[in-house]
């Protein structure tokens, strides 16, 4: 390990390239600290923790905890991986965008500058209600007093609301650009290294508030790391498993001799969907969430819907109602993890592509046999695949429970940090930085991280 650091310094484009990576996120990590124009970062210091629930935690944890520091990255890199989602499942219906993606580089550009229009707008409205988050907090409504007086200067209170969204959505295409100099100057997967350091930044506050203010038993604390361990090498295992379909190709003609084309596969990940079957199913099911609170909270309202919220809450001191939200998160989870699959993988157009190049799969007929082949083993891959990325997603609301472990404390904040949606962001990006380095490495002779098992391609 200590000699492939040595030899990664010794590599003066690998170093130069390594810096300018960690520059950029150092950068990235002190603008979560500088507030939008107008914010007394007195009262900001103030804000609880308990602010982090529902959508707003899920945001916050993506943003690396700028969105309740009310910063000018408050939204992080999330409405550009949004608006590349949307226009993901808009190249489905739209067969020109699907003609514009196979024109090559140029097509992709055009595509990047339509996602990258579709950041603008989504930044500008996502930005406007977090302006009106700020000042509801601050100035209070009608109906509830405010949270956090104080909380926006009375001098720019008039002017706060275009200075607020100009403010963010400017931090936002910041950011978009920081993403993209870390992937052409840096070491690669620049929006993803941010969105790992937003997540990763989050873990000493946590530590500390466990080690400090947190009441939990230190056998409780011990059995958490190690379930930690045991998580990570789960996700581990999720995120590189493989089901490769082999191919064979016929004999070609190169110059005067025919030549047997070499045996290749076809992989088809376990989790091909990766996390985005999370991301939907949370958004999904804080949708009635919100709504129902909404109604609960008025006090003239019906005191029925305080009940069916409680089915809408992992943490339900009734069994049946938390096991009812597992199951509907469950149920979700998998339905979006074979919605997105079929998505990425077209089988028809598979098997054309194999038919047109002189590839087969063996014993298997090319054309209509090989297109129900690849449905046959993408349907029985994703069921698995799905059902483990669901267990991933609802264990941090188990620990929490099993443990006695706060949902706002340092332990339930490391909980959700080594839980769901985040632990398979670190994971996947921790594993493809490294496949970039090693490739690094190896491509001027010098040994990887993994001497006797390299790490898989």
């Amino acid at each position: 390990m200590w000699s492939t650091i040595s030899n990664i310094t010794k590599i003066p484009e690998l170093r130069k390239k390594i810096l300018f990576t960690v520059t950029m996120l150092l950068l990235f990590r002190m603008g979560t600290h500088v507030t939008i124009p107008g914010i007394n970062s007195l009262v900001v210091s103030g804000i609880s923790s308990d602010s982090s629930d529902g959508f707003l935690g899920m945001v916050d944890l993506f943003a690396g905890g700028a969105l309740l520091k009310f910063s000018i990255f408050a939204l992080g890199i999330m409405p550009y991986i949004s608006s590349s989602i949307i226009m993901q499942l808009v190249m489905v219906l739209i067969p020109q965008l699907q003609k514009l993606q196979k024109e090559g580089d140029e097509g992709r550009k055009k595509i990047m500058q339509f996602t990258k229009y579709g950041t603008i707008v989504l930044c500008s409205i996502q930005s406007l209600a977090v302006v009106f988050l700020a000042k509801s907090w601050s100035t209070g409504t009608s109906s509830s007093p405010a949270r956090y007086p104080g909380l926006i200067d009375d001098n720019v209170i008039g002017m706060f609301v275009p200075i607020g969204i100009l403010t963010i959505t400017t931090g936002t295409m910041l950011l978009m650009w920081m993403g993209e100099q870390i992937t052409e100057r840096g070491i690669g997967n620049g929006i993803s290294l941010i969105i790992f350091a937003g997540i990763i930044g989050r873990m000493p506050e946590a530590l500390v508030q466990l080690f400090t203010t947190d009441k939990s038993d230190p056998l409780a604390i011990l059995i958490l790391f190690v379930i930690f361990i045991l998580l990570i090498s789960f996700t581990i295992i999720l995120t590189q498993g493989v089901r490769k379909v082999p191919l064979q190709y016929g004999k070609q003609m190169k110059g005067r001799m025919m030549v047997q084309a070499k045996s290749q596969s076809l992989p088809f990940k376990v989790n091909g969907a990766n996390v985005m079957p999370i991301i939907f199913a949370s958004s999904l099911i804080l949708f009635p969430q919100t709504i129902i609170q909404t109604l609960s909270s008025n006090s003239s309202s019906w005191a029925g819907w305080a009940v069916i919220l409680d089915f809408f809450n992992p943490f339900s001191v009734v069994w049946y109602r938390s096991l009812f939200y597992y199951l509907i998160y469950t149920g979700l989870i998998i339905s979006f993890a074979y919605f997105y699959t079929n998505i990425l993988f077209n089988p028809a157009e598979l098997a054309e592509n194999l038919k047109k190049y002189g590839g087969s799969i063996p014993n298997i007929r090319p054309g209509s046999q090989t297109k129900e082949f690849i449905e046959k083993v993408l349907n029985r891959i994703t069921l698995p695949g799905s059902v483990l990325l669901a267990c991933l997603a609802i264990a941090p609301y188990i620990l929490i429970k099993l443990l006695s472990l706060g949902s706002n404390t340092g332990g339930g904040a490391l909980v959700y940090t080594f839980g769901g949606t985040s632990l398979l962001i670190m994971v996947g990006v921790a594993l493809e930085t490294l496949k970039q380095i090693e490739a690094q490495l190896t491509m001027r002779n010098y040994d990887g991280f993994m001497k006797k098992s390299k790490i898989r391609k």
